[in-house]
């Protein structure tokens, strides 16, 4: 019942994530229907990972349903065998306890013996059923993954060989008394032949010649058997004694027939040794055959769980990038010498085996051989998608390489172009720009455009370009060659990078050369005297903006950075012009008064300003500040 229920579960659930996929797939489609080519190709990827592997868990899951199926079927077998055999000995050892005693009439005690010797043809019939159904318990129990259910299958089967030893045993004494009582009635003629029929039956069976190998659960059953015989030999053997006594008293009193009881009684006690002495030499090639079984055994359950983990790797594995992983391929050759070993063994067992157990050793080197062979595909087709594997490695180790030594050409080509003098033009300087931009376009590895780093006009001496991330900043690679690929890669995008700079740097550079030739200082003034009349302001706040420490002076260089920190659109070769003329003492500061002088050139900045021109002026202020524009 709980594999039936295990079983549903199971296909319910897989099938249930099944309808899972097919949505997943549907949705796969329309996404690739309304997205671009490169995220088209990821997701049929996805897709198709999927499916395969759910394809994988759907064959596992039918592989281990049939498993399951089979599992369910012999236990189900087991469980009525088990039930009618334990029912059955449960009646006959009730029907055995009830048994009449044993008569003293000679007639009596042969009909009881002759029914006691048709019971035992009966239970030696039962005996291929018992043998079957505990080797079909034995199976489960080795099979079985639960504690719980190991536990219940030895109790079973301690249960069904206690019930098969009670009656066997309770069988063979009843018989021992039926033949002492048969001696004791003073038949010892029938005694005598009765024990005579028992050793010449079982001698045949002890026979050096017999076969006595085969697989584990034969000889086992095999050296259960001799068990039996042995208990029953040793208690034939008080039956001996007491034909012994009988003989030597009836010798003592009568001499008719003294020799010839002398000769029967010779004859018992030769047979009676030699089947002693068999039973011993049968005793010890059942303990030999067993050891080879059980050593065959191993190897096959060793051979097959070897095969078994080899083909789950080789089927639903991962395909190895590196050289190394071919020794897991080439290691299966060693499996090759263990099935050697398992056929050489197979061969010596079958010189020996017992009939029943041909065709089941002959099924498990079928069965080796097979798998094997199977095994053997799996890792020609695997060792084939590994060797195209190294193949495409290998070529693309040849292209990294290449690629490499590209890199580190490129780099000396930059090298030595940064070396070269700069340019004395801006046509020539153009031309060096333009023959960089069409290298690194060529070559793919300068990704943005010369835009994003043309400086404005107002600053020369320091780029303040935008900040763009490093290409392949986000890739993770797996293999330190493409680690120093990638290291090579960035090395080179930022020196073409820097080039591109300094090449637009010094361009700006000579512009700005070629526009100061033609400066005019009064053109400077005023747009300079109309930039603070935009911004609303009065010269003495402008100065005072300047002069942050308020001591009424200002430096050279704190004039030039404030107008450029600015929006004014000017540059520092105009402003070194521009601040010498300001400080026109030259002592490197620029006083409020050589700052008003070179603003307002007609104005006398020593002049004491009038009460009426300060109110002028500041109503003029006041008006422009809210006047509308």
């Amino acid at each position: 019942i709980y594999i039936y229920i295990y079983i549903s579960l199971k296909g319910n659930e897989v099938n249930c994530y099944g309808e899972k996929k097919t949505v997943v797939e549907t949705a796969g489609s329309r996404l690739t229907e309304l997205s671009r080519k490169e995220d088209c190709d990821v997701v049929h990827n996805l897709i198709m990972t999927v499916h395969d592997r759910y394809r994988k868990l759907h064959q596992r899951a039918t592989e281990r349903g049939r498993t399951l199926e089979d599992v369910k079927k012999n236990a189900k077998q087991f469980s009525e065998s088990w039930r009618l055999l334990v029912d059955w000995m449960t009646e006959v050892e009730q029907t055995l306890d009830t048994h009449k005693e044993i008569a003293v009439d000679h007639e009596e005690i042969k009909l009881q013996l002759t029914e006691q010797k048709d019971f035992q043809k009966l239970l030696r019939s039962k005996r291929p059923m018992y043998e079957a159904t505990l080797k079909s318990g034995r199976g489960l129990h080795e099979r079985s993954q639960s504690a719980q259910d190991r536990q219940h299958l030895e109790n079973l089967l301690s249960e069904l060989r206690d019930s098969w030893d009670t009656i066997s045993g309770k069988s063979m004494e009843r018989q021992h008394k039926l033949e002492e009582a048969l001696l004791f009635s003073g038949r010892f003629t029938d005694a005598l032949q009765a024990l005579n029929d028992w050793l010449y039956r079982a001698e045949p069976q002890l026979a050096e010649d017999v076969p006595v190998g085969g697989e584990k659960d034969m000889v086992n059953n095999l050296i259960d058997k001799h068990k039996v015989f042995q208990k029953e030999l040793g208690k034939r053997a008080g039956c001996i004694r007491t034909l012994k006594r009988s003989v030597r008293d009836l010798t003592r009193s009568s001499t008719a027939d003294a020799h010839w009881l002398q000769e029967q009684m010779d004859e018992l006690e030769a047979r009676w040794e030699d089947v002693c002495k068999l039973s011993v030499s049968k005793q010890a090639r059942l303990e030999a055959a067993l050891q080879q079984a059980e050593k065959f055994d191993r190897l096959v359950h060793s051979f097959l769980e070897h095969l078994a983990e080899a083909e789950r790797v080789l089927r639903y594995g991962v395909i190895p990038e590196e050289e190394e992983a071919l020794l897991s391929i080439t290691s299966l050759r060693s499996q090759e010498m263990e099935l050697e070993s398992i056929r050489c063994l197979n061969e010596e067992i079958l010189s020996s085996c017992h009939p029943d157990s041909i065709i089941t050793l002959k099924s498990w080197i079928s069965v080796t051989k097979t798998r094997y062979e199977e095994v053997q595909t799996w890792a020609q087709q695997q060792g084939q998608r590994i060797q195209a594997s190294l193949s495409a490695l290998e070529a693309e180790r040849e292209k990294l390489q290449r690629l490499l030594d590209w890199i580190s050409s490129a780099e000396e080509a930059l090298n030595l172009r940064d070396q070269e003098p700069p340019a004395e033009s801006i046509e020539h300087n153009q031309e060096l720009i333009v023959q960089h931009m069409v290298s690194c376009i060529n070559t793919h590895y300068l990704r943005y455009p010369s835009s994003a780093f043309a400086p404005e006009r107002r600053s020369t001496l320091k780029l303040q370009p935008t900040v763009i991330p490093l290409p392949l900043e986000n890739l993770d690679p797996q293999t330190p060659q493409l680690c120093q690929l990638v290291s090579h890669w960035q090395k080179l995008w930022l020196l073409a990078l820097a080039r591109q700079g300094r090449l637009e740097q010094h361009e700006q550079g000579l512009q700005e050369m070629d526009e100061f030739a033609n400066f005019d200082f009064n053109v400077w003034r005023k747009r300079y005297m109309q930039w603070i009349s935009h911004l609303k302001s009065r010269i003495l706040d402008v100065f005072r903006n300047i002069d942050r420490d308020q001591d009424g002076r200002i430096s050279k260089k704190e004039l030039i950075d404030n107008v450029l920190a600015s929006k004014f659109p000017t540059n520092s070769l105009e402003m070194n012009a521009v601040a010498n003329i300001f400080d026109m003492n030259g002592d490197g500061f620029i006083d409020y008064y050589e700052f008003v002088s070179a603003l307002h050139p007609s104005r006398d900045p020593y002049r004491r300003t009038l009460d009426a021109d300060q109110i002028n002026e500041e109503v003029k202020c006041l008006s422009e500040l809210f006047s509308c524009p």
